[in-house]
């Protein structure tokens, strides 16, 4: 497997674009509608927040997902279409505005909408550029769709690799948006995947929650879960490859990769949170199983004081040692060691739950580094994980201090 360039255009048989019409007010040079179609029918399928508070396109997605088939990923930012008025009403538009100028069916569209809660989302401006925002379809338009659907967003999110399946090459890419109300319990705030593998419904949907588990699901910003998380991934088959329809080699081989290029995605949208100036990565090992590792590892990235310590560049390993505490994870303090790792070096700070003597200066130039690694053991078992998070600035509170107004 090897990483390519192409983003969500990579695989074969899928353009993009990416334009602004007017959902942004504030910004004329945002781009804020996003489209992604497909050459032919797509198996497809699609992993929503567990949040009970869902945004309108999720259900009009859900619902056109029932028979596993999409052609088209129509999405919009600036405006999140959750508890607003004609929600559902409004997101039917969109599927039906964008089927009828591409000659399809509006039960192939998966819509979304990123931004702010609660206003009616403006329909007629984005109808009024649906003309422009075919025209401007590429192969090679991944970069537009991806910033399209930006909101606080500071960097572009894009990944693309190439492996093989049963000897064929296969091309599987995606885009992703999410900066902030990021602590996932399905995938991230907007995701997009394509790949020209061959895969079935049912095969398609089992490594999307596979690889989401591992991924987008072990990433937190500030704890929020947002109304409008959605992961998508479309496969057109054109890769020639036997059709994927049982857990065997292949769909290993497929999920292997998918698994990469969501992990990837998901630290991108780690170290973009709102106002973040380092990534922190989280491994805790020796564990007794993966799931008491997960939840230890989660309960530190979530860590307000944890965070802000690592903003200061603050070795204090005890905001580490209590996040663990309150997680629900039934472990021995008095077996826990933590040390601090990026590329400036590594420092041990605490030993069987007591702390050790170390070089305050040394600390301070380890966790001056953008990439922080806080690496745990917990002498319990063979089990590890890791999640990704980031520290929480003064920045955080000013962006969204006055997000809405």
């Amino acid at each position: 497997m090897k990483y390519i360039d192409g983003g969500v255009c990579a695989a074969k048989g899928f353009k993009a674009s990416g334009i602004h019409v007017g959902v942004k007010t504030r910004n004329k040079d945002k781009k804020d509608l996003a489209l992604i179609v497909a050459d032919c029918e797509c198996t497809a399928a699609a992993v929503y927040t567990k949040n009970i508070v869902k945004a309108a396109p999720l259900h009009v997605t859900k619902q056109h997902l029932e028979n596993g088939k999409a052609r088209i990923v129509f999405a919009n930012s600036g405006n999140a279409n959750a508890c607003a008025p004609q929600g559902e009403e409004n997101a039917k538009r969109m599927c039906s505005a964008i089927a009828a100028e591409l000659g399809m069916n509006q039960t192939d569209v998966l819509v979304a909408s990123t931004g702010v809660i609660g206003q009616t989302l403006p329909i007629a401006v984005i109808e009024g550029g649906i003309t422009e925002l075919v025209s401007e379809l590429s192969y090679n338009g991944s970069n537009d769709a991806a910033a399209a659907i930006m909101t606080t967003d500071l960097t572009m999110k894009e990944v693309a690799v190439e492996f093989t399946v049963n000897g064929k090459t296969v091309k599987l890419g995606g885009i992703a948006k999410g900066s902030g109300m990021i602590h996932p319990n399905m995938g991230t705030m907007l995701a997009f995947l394509t790949t020209d593998c061959a895969i079935s419904s049912e095969m398609i949907h089992k490594a999307l929650v596979e690889a989401t588990n591992i991924s987008f699901n072990r990433i937190s910003v500030d704890g929020d879960t947002s109304t409008n998380d959605m992961l998508t991934l479309m496969a057109n088959g054109l890769a020639g490859n036997d059709e994927i329809t049982k857990p065997d080699k292949a769909y290993n081989e497929f999920t292997a990769a998918l698994i990469t290029l969501c992990i990837e995605l998901a630290k991108m949208i780690a170290a973009d949170g709102e106002g973040a100036t380092h990534l922190i990565t989280c491994k805790v090992s020796e564990a007794k199983n993966e799931e008491e590792a997960e939840t230890l590892s989660k309960s530190v990235i979530s860590s307000t004081l944890t965070k802000a310590a690592i903003f200061g560049t603050d070795a204090n390993w005890g905001r580490i040692l209590c996040a663990m505490g309150y997680s629900g994870v039934d472990f021995c303090p008095e077996s826990v060691n933590i040390a601090f790792e990026s590329k400036a070096g590594r420092i041990d700070v605490c030993k069987a739950g007591r702390g050790l003597p170390f070089d305050e200066a040394n600390a301070k130039k380890i966790l001056s580094e953008h990439d922080i690694t806080i690496d745990i053991s917990v002498n319990a078992g063979k089990a590890e994980c890791t999640c990704w998070g980031c520290d929480i600035t003064y920045d955080y509170i000013k962006i969204n201090g006055d997000y809405r107004t």
